[in-house]
Order: C-alpha cells, then sequence, then structure tokens
C-alpha cells in the first residue's frame, strides 16, 4: 500500500475507502490530486476490491480547487490548462471506472471541485449538513474540471444554468430533490450508509457491474438511441460465455443465491 500525505486508504470487505486529509478545507491542490490519482490507481488495480468509497475528513467534503493554486497559474494559460487537465483526467478515471465508486459526502460543503469529484462518482450518499455548489463565476471564473458538463447531465440543463450561473449553494435535501445525489443520511452515518451499500455491490458479478457502468457512460455519449443499443448489445454480448452468467442464471433457476466469481 503507498504512503501518501493526504489520502487515507483502507480495505476491508472488498471495499477500499480513500479518506481526503487536507487541513482546513480539503482543497485541492496539485499534490492532493496526484495522491488521489495515484491512490486511486492502486485499488483499481488491487483484485481483491470490488466497490470504492471516496470520502473525506474534518467538517469539509472538498470546498473545491486550492485558490493559491489557481492564483498562481492566472496569468499562466499553459500552467492553467495543466492543472485543469489534472483534474479533468482523474475525474474522468473515476467515472470510467468499471469498480463502482460510491461518494460519501460529509461535512459542511462539497462545492466547485468538490462538487466535481461528487458527480464524477458513480453514485452520491450525502450528509443532512452538506450544501452543494459551483460558486466559481463568484470568482470571475467558471467550472473547469466538469462542472459545465456532468451538472446538465445529472439534473437537467435548465437548474444546471441556474446553479452555474449565479453561484448559488443548494441544501442536501434539494441536491436530493433535483437528482444530484441519491441519498440523504443523517450526520454521522454517511460513511456506514456507504459501506452498507458496497456491501450490496461486492455480491454481484463485477464483470457485469463494469459492463453496466460502460454502457451507461458510453450511451449517454450517443447522439441517438439506435446508437446507444449498440453500445449496449455489445457490453451484454460480452458478457456471454462468462462463468458468472452460468453461474446467475443456474442459481435462479435452482433458487439460491449466486456465488459469482468475477470471470
Amino acid at each position: 500500500m503507498g504512503e501518501y500525505q493526504y489520502i487515507h486508504v483502507t480495505i476491508e470487505d472488498r471495499t477500499a475507502i480513500l479518506t481526503i486529509d487536507h487541513p482546513p478545507a480539503n482543497a485541492f491542490n496539485k499534490q492532493v490530486l496526484n495522491e488521489l490519482d495515484a491512490a486511486f490507481d492502486e485499488v483499481t488495480a488491487n483484485e481483491q476490491v470490488k466497490v470504492i468509497i471516496i470520502t473525506a475528513a474534518g467538517q469539509f467534503f472538498v470546498a473545491g480547487a486550492d485558490i493559491n493554486e489557481i492564483f498562481a497559474v492566472k496569468d499562466d494559460p499553459k500552467e492553467g490548462e495543466i492543472f485543469l487537465r489534472q483534474g479533468q483526467e482523474l475525474f474522468e478515471k473515476i467515472e470510467a471506472s468499471k469498480k463502482p465508486v460510491i461518494a460519501a459526502i460529509n461535512g459542511r460543503v462539497a462545492l466547485g471541485g468538490g462538487n466535481e469529484l461528487a458527480m464524477a462518482c458513480h453514485i452520491r450518499i450525502a450528509e443532512d449538513s452538506v450544501q452543494f455548489g459551483q460558486p466559481e463565476i463568484k470568482l470571475g471564473i467558471m467550472p473547469g474540471w466538469g462542472g459545465t458538463q456532468r451538472l446538465p447531465r445529472i439534473v437537467g440543463k435548465g437548474k444546471a444554468l441556474e446553479l452555474l450561473l449565479t453561484g448559488n449553494n443548494i441544501k442536501a435535501q434539494e441536491a436530493y430533490r433535483i437528482g444530484l445525489v441519491n441519498k440523504v443520511v443523517p450526520v454521522g452515518s454517511v460513511v456506514r450508509e456507504a459501506k452498507r451499500l458496497a456491501r450490496v455491490l461486492s455480491n454481484m458479478s463485477a464483470l457485469a457491474m463494469g459492463a453496466i457502468i460502460t454502457a451507461v457512460n458510453e450511451g449517454l455519449e450517443k447522439t441517438n438511441i439506435d446508437e446507444a443499443m449498440w453500445v449496449e448489445a455489445k457490453q451484454f454480448t460480452g458478457l456471454q460465455g462468462s462463468e458468472d452468467m452460468t453461474e446467475g442464471l443456474s442459481a435462479f433457476l435452482e433458487k439460491r443465491r449466486p456465488q459469482f466469481k468475477d470471470k
């Protein structure tokens, strides 16, 4: 297991938990992004891990990108682009992961890059205390790690533009109402709830979960439903002949729980 200054990695019950710990607000700078990237690669490569949880320590999930980091590159478009692409590529990697990634969103806020990180995860569970937002416009800038792209895909164009253009925060219950998060739980219970869900997912076929994630991600990028259906068909046929497919069908016919081997 790698040693990181700002990321804590624990593995239990086939679930990896990555905890961001960069006081006081868990803001993203280059080192935090590098460490999260490396830790994510590490648990992705671990065959014993079937589900990944991303959470944070302290009173914040992630308050956004480190303003000092942004200020340092404000007059250097090349360096600014490097910082932007660093976050974009990491979040794209998380979104494309064949292992389900659960955001366990704790604390007071998930703003800017914190909200963008959460949106890159496949499932989002939030504590009732969390406020969400993309406040970049109030700084005279705009989101750069997927806020203008993932937010409208998740909540719709109109609501996304309202949040992006006003920079206003919304509470966890409102985030749930508009579909930004999957579930809201009491303060202090989000990691426990994420672990509960992870246990459910860890009993599924890793092959099937990966195929579903790929089909959803790639299908949403197609311009028409026919092209998207071909994506689904390709992923479905890729499962045919697998041991897990045989086990799943046999278990159903024999009225027992399947014991998947992820192959």
